[in-house]
């Protein structure tokens, strides 16, 4: 899936956040977006996985050249990972089927499918546990299982290694190079870190004033 943004713009209370964002977003691999604190990342983040729309410019979406509207169809293909992964009080396995349960899909396949997106993250020894009970870095690998077990061609990360420690950290980069070793799905992910964005990046871009630069990896 091939994803186009065209001069996007978006404020809050007359501040300007995004000016003028354009940039396209095609094929398997990771796209990393750095920039300070406020600059719009997770912003644009949220515009691009449809949970907020733009105040002017255009998104769009796009298979084998054709435009894809943008109904249920679509946003069940993309999704986004927070940098504080929000769980249900219950148990760990069952935080990762529920996006499989909204969407109809068998008891059977569902267990199949989250105890592998557990496996992936390293959490399947974890699956009865109480998901709060987890530390803040198993957390965030719960929320990328939890993105992960519906397939999405297009993967939304925002900081996915904020407050979380070195371990973790490590475990997570590890997840997040064998998504693009496997070509699971295209990933778009914020960080402040310019180390670890070039240790991940297949393309870097940078937001300054409201918009997106790219920016040559060494």
């Amino acid at each position: 899936m091939k994803m186009v943004l065209s001069h996007i713009r978006k404020e809050y209370g007359g501040k300007t956040v995004l000016a003028d964002c354009s940039a396209v977003f095609e094929g398997r691999g990771t796209y990393v977006l750095m920039g300070r604190n406020g600059c719009g990342k997770s912003t644009l983040l949220r515009i691009c996985a449809l949970l907020e729309k733009p105040d002017s410019g255009d998104i769009a979406f796009f298979s084998a050249e054709s435009r894809l509207p943008q109904d249920l169809l679509l946003r069940r293909k993309i999704t986004l990972a927070l940098a504080r992964t929000g769980v249900f009080n219950t148990t760990v396995m069952k935080n990762v089927a529920y996006g499989l349960a909204i969407r109809g899909v068998s008891p059977a396949v569902t267990k199949q499918k989250v105890v592998q997106a557990l496996a992936f993250v390293g959490l399947e020894h974890k699956k009865n546990q109480r998901a709060l009970t987890l530390s803040s870095g198993e957390t965030q690998r719960l929320g990328i299982a939890r993105a992960l077990v519906i397939e999405p061609e297009l993967l939304f990360l925002d900081e996915p290694t904020a407050s979380v420690d070195q371990e973790n950290t490590e475990i997570i980069e590890s997840i997040i190079r064998t998504m693009k070793k496997d070509g699971r799905a295209t990933v778009i992910m914020t960080t402040h870190d310019r180390e670890q964005a070039e240790r991940l990046a297949d393309r870097l871009l940078v937001m300054k004033h409201g918009r997106i630069e790219e920016t040559p990896l060494p």
